[in-house]
């Protein structure tokens, strides 16, 4: 409640005379029960705060709010700060939760940088070991020595290793040898027989196509050697395999025409190959 100070005064003065004479007209020497004890020290207490208002009135000439001394009332008005500060309690405990909230996703944020930086800066270590690399001169491999390649075995090696080979019954290596001695000495006096011998190998493994042709270069110019008959009856014999018996007929007529000192064995095969191509008499 508020006053203002002339009508303030003049009310508080009412007041101060009805609680003095309310005094006056109570028997000082009649005993006060306890009741009307408290109720008098009530009145007493309002009596002082309201002349203590007075004073402040009169000094500040000022209105002066007027709130009363009750308990009742400091009891309300502590209940009322009570609940101000618990809503002030709950309103920083949501807003220490919030920031709470907030530090726990920074920190988050933060590990995920941090990750992600790491992450960043190994690759960029791999680029640049990868661009040093790069600008590295090439390491020169050494030069092997080259090995000196075998030397090639002569005519004379050659044919001797050949003849060797079909001695042991090695006719497949004996076929390359006599075939790589044709190759590179097919000119030479020693390759009519070189060729006699190669028609061997291959007849062993049934070329007769090939052992043919191999037995013609080697009796080409009819040669006088004691190889020669028998290449020409070998000759007939790959004719008659290859169904071409004429053909094997012509040649036995010339095995005694060009050969007549022949082995006898030679001979004698002759005559067999004669009779298996029907050759006329």
């Amino acid at each position: 409640m508020t006053l203002r100070p002339l009508s303030m005064f003049a009310a508080l003065a009412v007041i101060v005379m009805s609680v003095s004479a309310a005094s006056a007209q109570t028997p000082i020497d009649d005993p006060l029960d306890v009741r009307d004890a408290k109720r008098l020290d009530r009145m007493e207490k309002v009596v002082r705060e309201l002349r203590a208002i007075v004073f402040q009135g009169r000094d500040i000439g000022k209105p002066v709010v007027v709130q009363p001394a009750e308990t009742d009332f400091q009891v309300q008005e502590l209940t009322r700060r009570v609940r101000d500060l618990e809503t002030t309690l709950t309103r920083l405990n949501g807003q220490l939760e919030g920031a709470a909230h907030d530090l726990e996703l920074a920190r988050r944020a933060n590990e995920a940088a941090e990750a992600q930086n790491k992450a960043l800066v190994d690759r960029v270590t791999v680029l640049e070991q990868r661009a040093a690399q790069a600008q590295a001169p090439a390491e020169v491999p050494p030069v092997a020595e080259a090995t000196p390649a075998p030397a090639a075995p002569s005519a004379a090696e050659l044919f001797a290793k050949a003849r060797q080979q079909m001695m042991t019954g090695d006719y497949a290596a004996a076929e390359g040898a006599w075939q790589d001695y044709v190759t590179r000495f097919g000119e030479t006096p020693k390759a009519p027989e070189a060729r006699y011998w190669l028609g061997k190998t291959l007849a062993v493994r049934a070329a007769h196509a090939d052992a043919a042709t191999a037995y013609i270069g080697a009796i080409r110019g009819w040669p006088q050697t004691l190889w020669a008959p028998d290449a020409l009856v070998e000759l007939s014999r790959e004719l008659i395999a290859l169904k071409r018996p004429a053909d094997a007929c012509q040649m036995l007529s010339e095995f005694d025409r060009r050969y007549p000192k022949a082995l006898p064995a030679v001979k004698g095969r002759a005559v067999a190959a004669r009779t298996q191509a029907k050759c006329a008499a």
